[in-house]
C-alpha cells in the first residue's frame, strides 16, 4: 500500500494491492472487504444509528467536513480489468468485490485499488484527527473481513473495536508531511522523500489490524526489554522515566508468564485507547482529589490498556463473538497482578485509612472486590445479559463495565475451583495453540476440560451462556463441639458449586468447595473452632445476594444484624441492617425552605424491599411536613414483563398559605421491555389509588372537595433516541363524582438538516362528571393538579412568578385564554420547530367543550428556548386568541418556564446512554 496524507485536508491518498490466498475448502465468486472508515459518512449508518441510541448527538449534529468516508474507488484485477463492487445501505461499511472468475481453494487473486480515505475528527470515537495536529488512524484503510464457516464475516462499524479482518501480512510506504512523525506497532523506517514530505515504510506479519498516529512531534516514549518494545503516551507528568520504566517492565513480565510471549515486535498503549476503555472508578476522580499514589494510576492504567491491546493484537478470536474471553482474560490477568502486586490496595485507596470513613464498607472492600458490585449493579436492575452473548447485543453499561468485571470474575472462580493451576495451564496452551491456528470459545473449552477431571459443563452452560442468577442460602445449622451440620438451600436452582468457610474472630479456620447440585443439600464437617460459617466469603461465585450466606454458631440471636447508620450513601453490607441519613432541603411557596432528615435504606445496589422516610420543617409554616414510601420489588428473569414494583406512598405539605394536604398512594407497576435490551422501548402499566385529604384554605375558592379518592389506571408505551422520540399514554381515572379518559402522543423528530420538530397531541373526554366545580376539568394551560403528581413551586398560585411555572401537561398552552378549562372535552396540538441552535417557534391549537356551550377553537404561537428539553425550557408568547401578546402590557407575566430541580431527574438525563 502507497499512501500520502494531505495534512490540509485530512485525507490519504491510497493505493493499494491486495492478495487474497483462498485457504478455505470453498470456490469463491466475491470477496467482501471491510471499509469501517465510511462509517462516518451519513446520519443514517449502524454507528450513527448507534450513537443516537446511545443518546450522543455530537455526531448527528457535526459539520459535514469532521465526518469520515472512503470516495473514488476504483477496482481492478491482475490483468487491469475493471471489477464490479458494491456496498449496500445496510453494510455502507462494507465492500463486495464481484471476482471475474471463480477462485478455487488454494488460489489467489490480486486486487489493485485506488481511494481516497478522509479522516474522521476524533470526537466521535477518539480515533481521527483533533485540532492539536494528531491524527489517530484506525481501521482507515480496505482489508479483506475474515472468511468462516463458509461465510465472510459481514460486521459493520458500531464502535466496539471488534472488526474481523482476515490475517495478513503488510507492506507500506507512508507519506507524511515533514514537519510531522509516524509512530506504528509495524516495523518501521524513516527517509526524506523530498522537501515537503517524510517517507515511512512500515512491514508486519500475521496481523489483523495496526495502529499509526501521526503527530506534529511525537509524544509517545519507547521503552524495550527483552520480550518487547512498548510504545507509550499515557499520561502521568509527575513519575520520571525510570519509574514508568519499572511499572512498563513488571506489567510486561507478568503478562509472559502468566499468559505467553507477545507475538511482534512492538506494542502501543495510547493514551487514546485508555480513554475508549478506562478503568472505571479511577476515571472519574478528579486528580485532585485521587486517594491512590501517582504511580499506582499509571501502573493501573498502563496494566489494563496492554493486556486490552495485548489480547486484541495477538488472539485470532471472533472479536464480536468471543469476546468474553479477551474481557474475561483481561480482567481475570488484572485480578491476578493486583493479587501479587497490591494485595492489600482497597478500592477507595487511601481513604480507608481516614477515620471518619471507616463506617462506609465502600472504603473497607479490597480492590478486587469492586468488580463483582458492578456486576451486580446490572444484576440487580435485572439488566445483566449472558456472557457469551454477541458484543453488539449488549447494552452499554454491559458491553463496558459489568459483563467484562463479570467474565473475569467468572474465569478466577473457575481458577479458584479447579485448583492446581488448571486455568492458568489452559490459558497457556490456549495462546500458544492461538498462534498455530485461528481459535473459538470451543477450543478454549475443551482445552479447560481437558486439564481437569471434574465435570464443568455448568460453568460454560449456566455461567458463560445464560443469565441465570446463583443465590445460595443455609436453611438449618446445628454444631458440636467438634463439627457442624447444616442445609444449604439453592434458592434458584443453578447448579453451581459454592465454597463455605469457617471463621474465628474474623480469620480464615478452614475453607471447603461444596458441590451442590440438588436444593436442601445436608453436610456436615469439621469444626475447627470456628464461631461463624459464610458461604462465598470472598465472593469468587458472581452470586445475587450475599446477605443470607452466614450463621452465627454462638450467641442466643445467631443471625441478628446490628443496625448501621451511614452517611449519603454506601455500598451493601451483608453483615448489617444499613440506615442512610441524608439532609435534605426542598422548596415551595408555602411551605418555604424545607430542611429536613432522609432516612432510607437505598445503597447503590437495588433491594427488593426499600424504605424511604423524609421528615422535614416547612419554615414558613413552622409545622413538620414530609414524605414516606415503602417498596417491595419483583424481578422477573426471562419475560418481557421484567418488574413489578408494590409500592404505598405518602406526602404531607401546603398546598396553600394556611391549608396542607396528605396523600395516600397505593401503587401496582408493571415494566415490559423488549427481548432485545439495546432496544430503547419501554413500556408501563400502572394501577394506583390516590386518596387525598385536604385542609379548607380562606384563599383558594376553586370549591374543590376536602376529600376525595381516585382510581387511576395508566398505561405508557415510549421509545427515544437522539434523532426519534416517541411516547404514547393512555390514561382512566374512575371517582364517585367523575369518570375520564384521556391518551397522549408524543413525537420528536431531529432532521439531517438538524432542525428538530417536536408534536404532541392529547385528547381527553370525561365519562360522567357530577362536580360543580373546575378542579377536576381538564385545563388548558396550567392543570389543577388534583392528584399532586406534579412539581409546582406554587400550586395555588393564579397570578404573579409562581403562575407562570409550565407543566407541559393536559393542553399544553403556554399563553392564558380566557376560558382555561373543559368540563366534557378536549383536543389539543402542541408543536414546535427548531429555527437556531435551542431556539424553536411553537404554536398551540385545539378544541374545548364544555357543558351547555359550544365547542371553542383556541391557538397560541411563539418563541420556545429549548435550552435542556425537559428540564430548562422559557416560553415567549407572541400571538393567541388574546391578540398579540407581544404588545400588551406587563408582557414579563406571560413568559413561562420549565425547571427541574430534581436530582434524581437531571441524573436520569446522563445515565440514560449507559442503560
Amino acid at each position: 500500500m502507497k499512501a500520502e496524507l494531505n495534512a490540509e485536508n485530512k485525507t490519504l491518498n491510497i493505493q493499494q494491492e491486495i492478495t487474497f490466498f483462498n485457504q478455505s475448502n470453498d470456490t469463491l465468486t466475491s470477496i467482501v472487504l471491510n471499509d469501517w472508515n465510511n462509517a462516518f459518512s451519513t446520519k443514517n449508518t449502524p454507528l450513527a444509528k448507534r450513537f443516537s441510541d446511545e443518546f450522543y448527538r455530537g455526531f448527528h449534529l457535526a459539520k459535514e467536513e469532521e465526518r469520515g468516508s472512503t470516495k473514488k474507488l476504483i477496482l481492478l484485477d491482475a490483468n487491469k480489468s475493471v471489477l464490479l463492487w458494491e456496498r449496500t445501505d445496510k453494510n455502507p461499511d462494507l465492500i463486495e468485490v464481484k471476482l471475474t472468475e471463480n477462485l478455487l481453494p488454494n488460489q489467489k487473486v490480486v486486487l489493485q485499488l485506488t481511494y481516497v480515505t478522509k479522516i474522521p475528527s476524533d470526537k466521535f470515537t477518539k480515533y481521527g484527527y483533533n485540532n492539536s495536529g494528531t491524527i489517530h488512524l484506525k481501521n482507515w484503510f480496505l482489508t479483506p473481513a475474515r472468511y468462516e464457516n463458509h461465510n465472510f464475516i459481514r460486521y459493520s462499524n458500531t464502535n466496539l473495536d471488534d472488526i474481523a479482518n482476515a490475517y495478513s501480512s503488510f507492506e507500506i510506504d507512508l507519506k507524511v508531511p515533514k514537519n510531522s512523525e509516524a509512530i506504528s506497532d509495524l516495523k518501521s523506517s524513516k527517509s526524506s522523500a523530498n522537501e515537503t514530505f517524510l517517507n515511512y515504510k512500515l512491514s508486519g506479519n500475521n496481523r489483523t489490524n495496526f495502529s499509526v498516529i501521526i503527530e506534529p512531534k511525537s509524544s509517545f516514549e519507547s521503552y524495550k526489554n527483552s520480550a518487547v518494545e512498548v510504545l507509550t503516551d499515557l499520561k502521568n507528568n509527575k513519575l520520571n522515566t525510570i519509574q514508568k520504566a519499572i511499572v512498563i517492565d513488571r506489567v510486561v513480565n507478568f503478562t509472559n508468564d502468566l499468559i505467553g510471549k507477545y507475538p511482534h515486535e512492538k506494542i502501543i498503549v495510547s493514551q487514546t485507547d485508555y480513554e475508549r476503555n478506562p478503568f472505571y472508578g479511577l476515571n472519574q476522580l478528579p486528580s485532585f482529589i485521587s486517594p491512590f499514589p501517582d504511580e499506582f494510576l499509571f501502573e493501573i492504567k498502563f496494566l489494563k490498556t496492554y493486556l486490552n491491546e495485548y489480547l486484541k493484537t495477538s488472539l485470532q478470536l471472533d472479536p464480536r463473538k468471543d469476546n468474553w474471553i479477551y474481557d474475561g482474560l483481561q480482567v481475570y490477568a488484572m485480578m491476578k497482578y493486583m493479587d501479587e502486586n497490591h494485595p492489600n490496595t482497597k478500592m477507595m485507596g487511601s481513604a480507608s485509612n481516614i477515620k471518619l470513613l471507616k463506617s462506609f464498607n465502600l472504603v473497607n472492600i479490597g480492590f478486587n472486590e469492586q468488580y463483582s458490585y458492578f456486576y451486580m449493579l446490572m444484576a440487580r436492575k435485572n439488566l445483566d445479559q449472558p456472557l457469551g452473548d454477541s458484543k453488539n447485543t449488549l447494552i452499554k453499561f454491559n458491553e463496558q463495565i459489568a459483563s467484562k468485571y463479570r467474565a473475569g470474575l467468572s474465569i478466577l472462580f473457575l481458577d479458584d475451583y479447579l485448583q492446581n493451576d488448571a486455568v492458568t495451564t489452559s490459558i497457556r496452551q490456549f495462546y500458544n495453540q492461538n498462534q498455530i491456528k485461528q481459535v473459538s470459545r470451543t477450543d478454549f473449552e475443551t482445552i479447560l476440560k481437558s486439564n481437569t477431571d471434574k465435570d464443568i459443563n455448568w460453568f460454560f452452560n449456566i455461567i458463560i451462556n445464560s443469565r441465570a442468577i446463583i443465590d445460595y442460602k443455609f436453611s438449618s445449622v446445628s454444631k458440636t463441639k467438634d463439627s457442624i451440620t447444616f442445609s444449604v438451600i439453592n434458592r434458584t436452582g443453578t447448579p453451581i458449586p459454592i465454597p463455605i468457610y469457617g471463621t474465628k474472630k474474623g480469620v480464615v479456620v478452614f475453607k471447603q468447595w461444596l458441590d451442590i447440585e440438588e436444593r436442601d443439600s445436608t453436610f456436615t464437617i469439621q469444626r475447627k473452632g470456628a464461631d461463624k460459617i459464610i458461604l462465598n466469603l470472598k465472593n469468587e461465585v458472581p452470586e445475587y445476594n450475599l446477605r443470607n450466606n452466614w450463621k452465627k454458631l454462638d450467641g442466643f440471636f445467631p443471625n441478628n444484624r446490628p443496625v448501621k447508620f451511614v452517611f449519603m450513601k454506601d455500598l451493601e453490607d451483608p453483615y448489617y441492617n444499613q440506615v442512610l441519613y441524608v439532609p435534605t432541603l426542598s422548596y415551595n411557596l408555602y411551605d418555604g425552605l424545607t430542611p429536613g432528615m432522609r432516612l432510607h435504606n437505598k445503597t447503590i445496589l437495588d433491594k427488593p424491599f426499600t424504605f424511604d422516610l423524609n421528615p422535614s420543617y416547612s419554615t414558613k409554616s413552622n409545622n413538620l411536613s414530609g414524605s414516606a414510601s415503602f417498596v417491595v420489588n419483583q424481578n422477573y428473569r426471562n419475560t418481557t414483563l421484567y418488574n413489578a414494583r408494590y409500592s404505598l406512598s405518602g406526602s404531607y405539605f401546603h398546598y396553600a398559605q394556611d391549608a396542607t394536604y396528605l396523600k395516600l398512594n397505593p401503587t401496582i407497576q408493571l415494566r415490559i421491555r423488549e427481548p432485545n435490551f439495546r432496544d430503547n422501548r419501554k413500556q408501563l402499566i400502572l394501577f394506583r389509588q390516590v386518596i387525598v385529604n385536604k385542609e379548607k384554605s380562606a384563599f383558594v375558592t376553586d370549591n374543590s372537595p376536602s376529600n376525595y379518592s381516585i382510581f387511576d389506571a395508566r398505561y405508557v408505551n415510549s421509545k427515544t433516541e437522539v434523532t426519534n422520540h416517541f411516547n404514547f399514554s393512555s390514561d382512566v381515572q374512575i371517582s364517585s363524582n367523575f369518570g375520564k379518559v384521556t391518551g397522549e402522543i408524543e413525537y420528536r423528530k431531529l432532521f439531517e438538516n438538524n432542525r428538530q420538530i417536536n408534536l404532541r397531541f392529547y385528547a381527553g373526554s370525561f365519562l360522567y362528571n357530577k362536580t360543580a366545580s373546575d378542579f377536576f376539568s381538564f385545563a388548558l394551560d396550567r392543570p389543577t393538579d388534583y392528584l399532586f403528581d406534579y412539581n409546582y413551586f406554587g400550586r395555588s398560585e393564579s397570578t404573579g412568578f409562581f403562575s407562570q411555572q409550565h407543566i407541559m401537561a393536559e393542553g399544553g398552552f403556554k399563553s392564558k385564554i380566557a376560558t382555561p378549562y373543559a368540563n366534557k372535552w378536549i383536543t389539543s396540538l402542541n408543536a414546535s420547530v427548531s429555527v437556531w441552535n435551542w431556539i424553536e417557534v411553537y404554536g398551540d391549537v385545539g378544541f374545548i367543550k364544555n357543558r351547555g356551550q359550544n365547542e371553542k377553537f383556541v391557538y397560541d404561537s411563539g418563541i420556545r428556548l429549548n435550552l435542556v428539553t425537559d428540564y430548562f425550557e422559557l416560553y415567549f408568547p407572541i400571538y393567541s386568541n388574546n391578540g398579540w401578546e407581544i404588545a400588551q402590557n406587563n408582557y414579563n407575566e406571560k413568559v413561562r418556564f420549565i425547571v427541574t430541580f430534581s436530582p434524581k431527574t437531571l441524573i436520569n438525563l446522563f445515565n440514560r446512554k449507559w442503560f
